[in-house]
């Protein structure tokens, strides 16, 4: 029995713009046959098993011909499971899935089509042009601008917002066709590359300058003709986002990354991802089971981060204990900790208002840790001022691995890769982060980028390693780090002095 496809819409580059229905088919695709301007973030949304087919069209490349991802589906299909179409914009809007559609059909293979947001809607949005608007326009027309000698521009090139699809190479005989016909050459007109993306580029004109404003300017881009363009001045918010244009590497473990990427993101930067350590389990789970199966006795939990939460009650899990046998207190290093341990539905009875070492020392100076019993999950190198100085208070403590941290496979070649794209600032989020960066590259190739720390500690080993830090944040947490980063552009936060500065 053959399987299903699924003609699904991308959207117009921003991969949350997918809709609901499209990300769940994602979820369950057997195999993924995907465009040039189909966002690539989307494909992580498909089970690691499955098929990916990269078939894009560029102006004067194609990986594949029409035909030949038609019989590709086909055959895909036939093998069964669930098949996956993913076109950049709409399948119906000048996404040849019409002819996709008609190629099942013929072959008998069951299809549904999912509409996506179509580009010239993603651009309304994102430059603040409404195609239409009850005092400028109630009609829009989209032409495709391949072939300017099969437009009927009499016909055509009246209406009152004109949208010209794939017309960015031929758009000085479009225009000179258009004014030829008797339209104003005063009309606004804008082009946009890669719209709703970090990297959307925009330029404004009108029928008559635009050609020549144009003539750098390289596909995908998509031309709006009418009056309707005069209202981007008013109506803009994407671009005039203060982090928009900007390039921000984020160093942390993939797996944590997504926080201060989600965030930054939301600032109009555009994101670029480069894990710099992988987590994981311990070498030898045996100290932490040992602590786990004596967990009934501790009289205090110290949790130094989110991680090793995770790991501890992964370990938990996997044994014959369970929480049932935790009697101590509590104690989580900041915010991100504390809300780890809530999602266990475990209350936090002690939290630090510096999130770093020394600042956990001065929480537990009210509380008498004389022959208390003391259990530190945490990672296998970090450094040892708590341990020594609870036992020097009293404790017996034990330290246990819960985790560790390792550089990721082909760091040094990520990093270059990465680097070359010239991003507008580090962030570095932990020690590790800048030490396996600096391992990989050396600080020499990281010199004159603007980098910015979640904290003193941080701040000090790149400093130590030959890293400029140009910003810290306030307080030692992702929602610190971010403000940090917008101070570099905002004078929102001041840059880091030589004092270290304190959380608020």
């Amino acid at each position: 029995m053959p399987g299903k496809v699924y003609l699904i819409g991308a959207g117009p580059g921003d991969p949350e713009l997918i809709t609901v229905k499209g990300r769940r088919l994602l979820q369950q695709a057997d195999v993924i046959l995907y465009d040039h301007l189909a966002s690539t973030a989307l494909l992580d949304l498909a089970p690691p098993s499955a098929e990916r087919i990269y078939v894009g069209k560029k102006k004067s490349a194609h990986s594949f011909a029409q035909e030949e991802i038609c019989a590709m589906l086909i055959e895909r299909a036939q093998r069964g499971g669930t098949v996956v179409r993913l076109k950049g914009g709409d399948p119906f809007l000048f996404g040849r899935g019409g002819e996709e559609a008609e190629a099942l059909a013929d072959a008998g293979i069951p299809f549904e089509v999912v509409p996506g947001v179509t580009t010239p809607l993603g651009i309304a949005a994102y430059t603040g042009v409404p195609l239409t608007h009850r005092d400028h326009t109630s009609a829009v027309t989209f032409v495709t601008g391949h072939a300017v000698e099969a437009i009927d521009w009499d016909k055509v090139g009246h209406s009152e917002t004109l949208v010209v699809f794939m017309g960015l190479t031929n758009f000085p005989a479009i225009a000179s066709e258009l004014i030829a016909r008797g339209r104003s050459a005063e009309t606004p007109a804008m082009a946009v590359r890669w719209a709703t993306r970090p990297d959307q580029q925009t330029i404004t004109g009108t029928l008559a300058t635009l050609p020549a404003l144009v003539a750098g300017m390289k596909p995908p881009a998509t031309i709006v003709i009418g009056e309707v363009v005069r209202l981007r001045e008013k109506l803009d918010w994407f671009e005039r986002l203060p982090l928009f244009g900007k390039r921000i590497a984020v160093t942390r473990a993939r797996e944590q990354s997504g926080a201060l990427a989600t965030r930054l993101s939301a600032l109009g930067a555009a994101v670029l991802e480069l894990p710099t350590i992988e987590i994981r389990p311990p070498a030898d789970p045996a100290p932490l089971d040992r602590a786990l199966a004596a967990l009934s006795t501790y009289d205090w939990l110290i949790f130094t981060s989110a991680n090793g939460v995770r790991f501890f009650i992964d370990r938990l899990d996997a044994g014959p204990a369970d929480l049932r046998q935790l009697h101590a207190k509590i104690c989580a290093i900041g915010p991100a900790t504390r809300d780890a341990l809530q999602a266990l539905h475990l209350k936090v009875d002690l939290m630090p208002s510096e999130y770093v070492a020394e600042g956990l020392l001065t929480a537990f100076e009210p509380h008498d840790l004389s022959g208390k019993r003391v259990l530190l999950p945490r990672a296998a190198v970090a450094r040892d001022l708590v341990p020594i100085e609870l036992a020097r208070r009293g404790a017996h403590i034990d330290v246990v691995e819960a985790y560790c941290t390792l550089p990721p496979d082909h760091l040094a070649e990520a990093a270059r890769e990465l680097l070359a794209q010239r991003p507008s600032c580090l962030t570095f989020t932990s020690s590790s982060t800048v030490q396996n960066l600096v391992a990989a590259v050396g600080a020499e190739a990281l010199r004159g980028i603007p980098a910015v720390s979640i904290g003193p500690i941080t701040t000090r080993t790149a400093q130590s390693l030959g890293v400029e830090i140009t910003a810290q944040a306030k307080v030692f947490t992702v929602e610190g780090l971010v403000d940090a980063v917008l101070g570099l552009y905002t004078e929102m936060t001041p840059p880091l002095s030589s004092k270290s500065p304190k959380t608020s």
